[in-house]
């Protein structure tokens, strides 16, 4: 019987076999490494893109805080004026306040008494006088304390005096002002 020696051939195959793994593990790790490029690339163009909008945005946001900036100023601006507009209506209805005053007192005043004297200091008042009767001088007193602008209308004091044969009632009297809240639009 012929007998073949098979042994080169096994050898040839594995070795075949083996060069074919090494192609095989080749181009599988050649393909890895062409994956991992392709993401590796992506990924930085994706950091690029996201580095520019960032850039972007931080530039806006420093737009966007002068213009904060500068409205938060007109809006002091704005705050400035309204209060100087305020003190200057304070200072138009307390203009207008002694004129008030006297008009009250001239409307509060009866046919037969007379004021002599009228003294403020702040916003107390002396008041002095003279009425023919101490029923004037109750009456004045009565027409003083339901005026808005007069509060607190007190006697200080009341003398009979005769001038020219006439009973006169001296009289001195003191109050507060008080300025109204809202001035009625008529006054």
């Amino acid at each position: 019987m012929i007998r073949i020696n098979l042994l080169p051939v096994k050898a040839a195959q594995k070795k075949e076999q083996a060069r074919n793994q090494i192609i095989v593990a080749g181009a599988f790790l050649l393909v890895t490494c062409g994956v991992c490029y392709f993401l590796y690339d992506n990924l930085q163009g994706q950091i690029a893109q996201l580095d520019a909008t960032i850039s972007r945005t931080r530039t806006e946001i420093k737009n966007l805080e002068k213009k904060i900036g500068e409205v938060n100023k007109y809006k002091k601006l704005q705050e400035d004026l309204q209060n100087k507009l305020n003190v200057l209506a304070d200072l138009k209805e307390s203009k207008s306040g002694p004129v008030h005053l006297m008009d009250e007192l001239i409307e509060a005043l009866p046919d037969k008494l007379w004021v002599n004297q009228l003294v403020q200091k702040g916003d107390s008042i002396s008041l002095a006088g003279v009425g023919l009767t101490e029923d004037d001088v109750a009456t004045f007193m009565t027409r003083l304390e339901a005026s808005p602008y007069y509060r607190s209308v007190e006697l200080k004091v009341t003398k009979q005096k005769v001038q020219d044969g006439l009973r006169l009632q001296n009289f001195e009297l003191s109050c507060r002002m008080e300025q109204p809240k809202k001035l009625s639009a008529g006054k």
